[in-house]
C-alpha cells in the first residue's frame, strides 16, 4: 500500500475547491457519449457548492451543448434515508432536484436515487443495485466524508465486498445530519439504503471531497491509514488506483497544540 491518497488537490477555501473541481467535472461532461458509464452522485452541505459552480459553468453552455447533455445525462445517487416520500424536503431526491435536477432541467428517470419509501427495502436496495449493473457501473464518482468514515452511507465497520442494501445509520451519523431535521438526531431516520464498497470501489475514478475545519480529525485518520480499515470505510479506497483527495486547508489543518 502506498498510502492515501494517489492525487491530492488542495485549495485555501471551500469555494475554490469546488470550483475547480467543477472545472473539472465540466471538461468530463463535454467529452460524455450516450451510453458512457453513469456518474456516481452524493448529497449533502459539502455537495451543495460544488453543484452550484457546476450548474454556472453549465449555464454558459450553448443551447444545442446543454441540450444534448441532458439527453445523454445518466447519474446514480449514492443513497437515500428509508420512510421518507420522494416529495419530503429533508429526502435526498428532493436535495438532488433543488441543487441540479431542476436548475439544470435534468429528466427524473435520468437522474436515479433509491426508492427510500419502497416497502420492501431489501428488493428496492436490490432493484437499484441490479439497475447501476445493467449500466455498467459507475464512470465518476463523487464522496463526501461522514465524522465516522462513512462514504456513502457505509457505516463502520463495513468491508469491501458489501454491495448496495439497507443499513442501520449510526448515532455519529444522525447527529452530524440533524440539520435538517430540526436539529433533532432522533428525527433523523434510523436506516438508510446505500450502495456499497462492492460497487463505490468499481468506478473508474473517484474523488473524495473534504472540506472544512469538523472534518479534520477524520482526514488526519485516514491520511494516517496504511491499509484498508473495516472501522474506517474510506480507507478501502487505498485498494483503488484512481482516487483523487480534494481538501481545503480548514479540513488539512494540523490538530491545535
Amino acid at each position: 500500500m502506498s498510502g492515501f491518497p494517489h492525487q491530492l488537490e488542495q485549495r485555501s477555501t471551500a469555494e475554490a475547491l469546488c470550483d475547480a473541481l467543477a472545472e473539472r467535472l465540466e471538461d468530463q461532461l463535454r467529452a460524455r457519449r450516450c451510453g458512457d458509464r453513469p456518474l456516481g452522485l452524493a448529497t449533502g452541505r459539502t455537495m451543495e457548492p460544488l453543484y452550484a459552480a457546476l450548474v454556472r459553468r453549465l449555464h454558459g453552455w450553448r443551447t444545442d451543448e446543454l441540450a444534448a447533455l441532458k439527453a445523454c445525462w445518466s447519474s446514480f445517487n449514492l443513497d437515500e434515508y428509508r420512510g421518507l416520500a420522494a416529495s419530503d424536503p429533508r429526502s435526498y431526491r428532493r436535495f438532488m432536484a433543488e441543487q441540479l435536477g431542476g436548475p439544470l432541467q435534468i429528466p427524473d428517470a435520468a437522474l436515479r436515487l433509491p426508492d427510500g419509501s419502497a416497502a420492501d427495502g431489501d428488493g428496492a436496495a436490490a432493484a437499484y443495485g441490479a439497475a447501476l449493473a445493467r449500466c455498467g457501473g459507475i464512470g465518476v464518482q463523487l464522496l463526501g466524508l461522514g465524522s465516522n468514515g462513512h462514504v456513502g452511507f457505509n457505516e463502520p465497520p463495513c468491508e469491501a465486498d458489501l454491495p448496495c442494501r439497507v443499513v442501520s445509520l449510526s448515532s455519529a451519523t444522525r447527529q452530524q445530519n440533524a440539520g435538517m431535521f430540526g436539529g433533532d438526531p432522533a428525527a433523523v431516520p434510523s436506516s438508510a439504503i446505500t450502495l456499497g464498497l462492492r460497487e463505490i470501489l468499481a468506478a473508474e475514478e473517484i474523488h473524495l471531497v473534504v472540506t472544512g475545519a469538523a472534518k479534520a480529525a477524520i482526514l488526519r485518520r485516514l491520511l494516517a491509514a496504511t491499509q484498508p480499515d473495516p472501522q474506517l470505510p474510506a480507507s478501502w479506497l487505498l485498494r483503488h488506483s484512481r482516487v483523487w483527495l480534494w481538501a481545503d486547508a480548514a479540513a488539512l489543518a494540523p490538530p491545535l497544540a
